[in-house]
């Protein structure tokens, strides 16, 4: 794959087929069995990823493939008890009556465990950059690691460990894409989760926050790896996210990332689970997810 040439030409071809992206679009990726978060847009047009040139075939089970263009949101009411809310809530690219945003949601994304390079898993956020995105909401499906947490609920991931031993900045930098060296102190925007920290208030759901530690799967977690990890600190863990924010932060793109928890790792009590049963956690943690974009979107 050859940057930017690549990306433009993608860039190019989804435009030609949706038109442009309205300018103050927020980029939105739906982790596994999150796609439904689609239906939840209004004034729709989208394609399947695999009739954009250069962007790499999705296998995984529960991601469709799809880009759309949409629009979604109402912001979260202003007021709190500290004040605090307004202040994180600009309304610069909302819609004309200030209730809604425009959407780039990729539906299905792409993971090291079907076997893509690094480059390849990163396309997407390109492509969303390349688009006009400069905010970036990555979803995904997670376990919990911290025994507080439950299942079903969401978490606002504040940080990750990448263990996967892959990083999509490898090899010669493209100085058009961003810098050798990509500053990640703050690879989690901390103005866009004190957006999703109010919203949630208001909206009166419980938005966990912790770390998420990027595995390369597709093998679930041992007990001794499930203690390795909440010793190393983190609270959830799974297979997607990492990559992606690390290849956003170096296009400059601020990020939140919001994991639904469809399962606790308890290492001394391990319960097995499957695919079937993550996908239908996630499918009852999509509507508490869906409440709390809609509210996000608009406000950032």
């Amino acid at each position: 794959m050859h940057y930017p040439e690549d990306v433009k030409r993608a860039a190019a071809a989804a435009t030609e087929r949706l038109g442009p992206l309205p300018a103050g679009a927020v980029g939105l990726v739906a982790g596994t069995g999150l796609g439904g978060i689609a239906g939840k847009l209004e004034h729709c047009r989208d394609m399947a990823t695999g009739d954009i040139p250069g962007f790499p075939a999705a296998t995984a089970p529960g991601h469709a493939g799809r880009l759309v263009y949409g629009t979604m949101g109402t912001a979260c009411p202003p007021g709190d008890p500290q004040g605090s809310i307004e202040e994180t809530m600009p309304a610069a690219g909302a819609g004309p009556d200030g209730s809604s945003r425009p959407v780039a949601l990729l539906s299905g994304r792409l993971h090291l465990y079907e076997g893509h390079s690094p480059r390849d898993v990163a396309f997407g956020v390109r492509l969303l950059a390349a688009l006009g995105v400069r905010q970036l909401i990555l979803t995904n499906a997670a376990g919990a690691l911290d025994p507080h947490f439950t299942a079903g609920g969401l978490m606002r991931v504040t940080d990750h460990l990448n263990l996967t031993g892959r990083n999509p900045l490898v090899g010669p930098n493209d100085d058009a894409l961003g810098p050798r060296f990509p500053d990640m102190s703050r690879a989690y925007s901390p103005r866009l989760g004190a957006v999703a920290d109010a919203c949630a208030l208001s909206l009166g759901l419980r938005l966990e926050r912790g770390v998420y530690a990027g595995v390369l799967g597709p093998s679930l977690e041992t007990p001794a790896e499930t203690r390795m990890l909440r010793l190393l600190g983190a609270d959830a863990v799974g297979m997607s996210t990492v990559t992606e924010v690390i290849a956003a932060r170096h296009l400059g793109m601020e990020v939140l990332a919001v994991s639904c928890l469809t399962n606790v790792n308890l290492p001394d009590c391990m319960a097995e689970t499957t695919l079937e049963a993550v996908l239908a956690t996630a499918k009852r943690a999509e509507g508490d997810l869906a409440r709390l974009l809609a509210a996000v979107i608009p406000a950032v």
